[in-house]
C-alpha cells in the first residue's frame, strides 16, 4: 500500500473519530452515555442539550484553567474568541459542544484542518509563524469560523496572553492540563506532509516539537509526542509483511507499558480505560489508553472508535489520535466519513495535503 493512501485513510479517520465522540465528550459515567444513547454511540449523533458531567461553568472565561468567570473587564471567551458563545459558559450541565449537529467536528479538529490548509499552501512545508498567524485569524474571526461552543484551556490561555500584549511566540500558557492529549490532535498532518515531501525524520521531530510548544509547552507531553511521531512514521512506511501490532506493542514498551500482558488479561474496555488508565485528558492516562485501544481494535477500526466513545472521558481528543493510528493501519477511509457535515471540504483538504509528488526519502 502506498504511503499517500495510508495518510489519507489516517486523516479521514481522525475526523470521523472526533465527530463520533462529540456528543458524549467528557461524559465520565458510562451509565450516563447509555442513558443518553441506549446501546451506546454507534454512529454520528447531535450534541444533547443536557450534559451530566459538565463543569464548563467552572472553567475560566478570562484565561486558561479553572476559576472565576468575569474576572477581567475584557473576557477572552466571547470577546476575543468564541464570539457569541459566552452565555453558554455560566450555566450548569451545559454541553461543551452545545448545538452541534451530528457529524460536526470540534474545535481541535478544525485546528488540524487549519494546519492542513497551511501545509498544502506551502507544498507540505511547515512554517510556524504562518500557522500561528492563521490560528490567530481563525480563532478571532467574527462571526466564528467554526461551530463549537468550547475551547480547551490552551486556547483560552494563548489568547489571554495575546490580548495582554504578548507576541505570538510568547503566548503559550502553562496550566494543570497543559500535558493533555488535545496537544497531539494536529501532529499527524505535519508528520505526513513533511515525510511525504522527503524531510528527514529527525527534522520532522524537531518541527513537531516546535509546533507542540506553540500552545503546549510541556516536556512530558513532548516525550509522548516524539513516541507518537516515531509510531506514525513506522506505520506510514511499514512493509505489508510487517506487523502493525508489534510496532504498537514496542512503542508501549518504550513508554513503560506492558501492553501484551494487559491484552492477555481479557479485561473489558471500561476496566482498562477509566480503570487501569485514567479516561481524562491528561497524557499520563490518555496515551496508554490510545495504545491499548489501537492494539485491541486493529482489525475492526469502527468498533475501536465506538469503544473509545463509550468508555467516556476525553474521548474526542483521545479518539482523534486513536483514529489516526487505526486509519493508518487499515488504509481504508471509513464509511462514516461520507456523513461528516464538512465531508467535501475535508476530503479536498486531505487530497491537497497528501497528493504531493514525494521526494525520495534519505
Amino acid at each position: 500500500m502506498q504511503p499517500q493512501d495510508r495518510a489519507r485513510a489516517a486523516l479521514s479517520t481522525l475526523f470521523v473519530a472526533d465527530a463520533l465522540a462529540m456528543p458524549v465528550h467528557w461524559f465520565y459515567n458510562r451509565h450516563d452515555i447509555l442513558k443518553a444513547f441506549p446501546g451506546g454511540v454507534q454512529g454520528f449523533e447531535a450534541a444533547p442539550t443536557y450534559h451530566p458531567s459538565s463543569i464548563m461553568n467552572l472553567h475560566s472565561t478570562s484565561r486558561g484553567g479553572r476559576g472565576g468567570q468575569g474576572e477581567r473587564q475584557r473576557e477572552v471567551v466571547g470577546e476575543v474568541i468564541l464570539k457569541g458563545k459566552r452565555a453558554y459558559w455560566g450555566q450548569p450541565n451545559m454541553h461543551y459542544h452545545q448545538g452541534m449537529q451530528a457529524g460536526e467536528n470540534t474545535l481541535n479538529a478544525h485546528c488540524a484542518r487549519l494546519l492542513m490548509r497551511c501545509l498544502a499552501a506551502q507544498a507540505g512545508e511547515y512554517q510556524r509563524e504562518a500557522y500561528a498567524q492563521a490560528y490567530i485569524g481563525f480563532m478571532t474571526a467574527d462571526p466564528p469560523a467554526h461551530g463549537d461552543t468550547y475551547a480547551e484551556s490552551y486556547h483560552r490561555g494563548f489568547f489571554a496572553n495575546l490580548d495582554s500584549g504578548k507576541t505570538w511566540e510568547r503566548c503559550a500558557a502553562v496550566t494543570h492540563d497543559t500535558p493533555s492529549i488535545g496537544g497531539l490532535v494536529s501532529i499527524a498532518p505535519l508528520v505526513f506532509a513533511e515525510r511525504l515531501r522527503g524531510t528527514a525524520l529527525d527534522r520532522v521531530q524537531q518541527l513537531c516539537r516546535e509546533h507542540l510548544f506553540l500552545t503546549h509547552p510541556d516536556d512530558e507531553l513532548a516525550r509522548v509526542c516524539a513516541a507518537y511521531v516515531d509510531l506514525l512514521d513506522a506505520l506510514l512506511y511499514r512493509q505489508d509483511s510487517q506487523s502493525a501490532l508489534a510496532l504498537i506493542i514496542a512503542t508501549a514498551q518504550r513508554s513503560g507499558i506492558d501492553l501484551s500482558a494487559l491484552l492477555a488479561r481479557g479485561r473489558s474496555d471500561a476496566e482498562v480505560v477509566g480503570g487501569v488508565f485514567s479516561s481524562a485528558c491528561y497524557i499520563s492516562g490518555s496515551w496508554p489508553s490510545v495504545l491499548y485501544l489501537a492494539a485491541r481494535y486493529l482489525d475492526n477500526p469502527l468498533a475501536g472508535l465506538q469503544a473509545n466513545c463509550n468508555v467516556g472521558g476525553d474521548n474526542v481528543h483521545r479518539g482523534a489520535v486513536l483514529g489516526t493510528l487505526l486509519g493508518l493501519v487499515s488504509g481504508q477511509v471509513p464509511g462514516l466519513f461520507e456523513q461528516l457535515v464538512a465531508q467535501q471540504a475535508i476530503a479536498s483538504e486531505i487530497s491537497a495535503l497528501v497528493e504531493q509528488v514525494p521526494a525520495p526519502l534519505s
